[in-house]
Formats: C-alpha cells, structure tokens, sequence
C-alpha cells in the first residue's frame, strides 16, 4: 500500500495555505460589501465564513495573534447573531 501523506502534512503544504487565505480574504471582502450595500443578514454570514478561514490560517501558521484577533471576532460575531 503507498504511503499516504498525513493530515498535517497537507495543511501544511503552502499551496493550502495560499488556498485558505485568498478564499477567506474575498469571502471577508464581500461581507464588507455585503455591509456597505445594506444585505443582512447575508453580510454576517460572510463575515463569518472570512473569519473562520482567518482562524484556520493562524492555527496553520500557528500565529497566535491571528489566531486571538479571529477568536475574539468569532465570538463577538455568534454572541451578537445570537442576541438578535
């Protein structure tokens, strides 16, 4: 059987990390203009989904100041969809 290469080894690949980052930043770009033109609640989700893809690259940078920023957004962002 030929060898696999482990789960860390692909999100470690730099092609994935590339990937993550751009998705996330145009995901993030859009909820910003989702905002400026007035589409709730469709801006939050992509707001979200920017943030998520955020955070999974700090724990693939292992940055742990990208990680905290995204953390806390994360939680602002539920708390807030949840209160209203």
């Amino acid at each position: 059987m030929p060898d696999r290469p482990s789960r860390r080894a692909f999100w470690r690949d730099p092609r994935v990390a590339f990937m993550v980052k751009w998705i996330a930043s145009v995901i993030q770009i859009a909820g910003y203009a989702a905002t400026a033109f007035d589409v709730t609640p469709l801006n939050l989700y992509l707001f979200l989904g920017g943030v998520v893809g955020w955070l999974a690259m700090g724990f693939i940078w292992n940055d742990r100041a990208i990680m905290l920023i995204h953390f806390v957004a994360l939680g602002a962002m539920l708390a807030g969809m949840a209160s209203g």
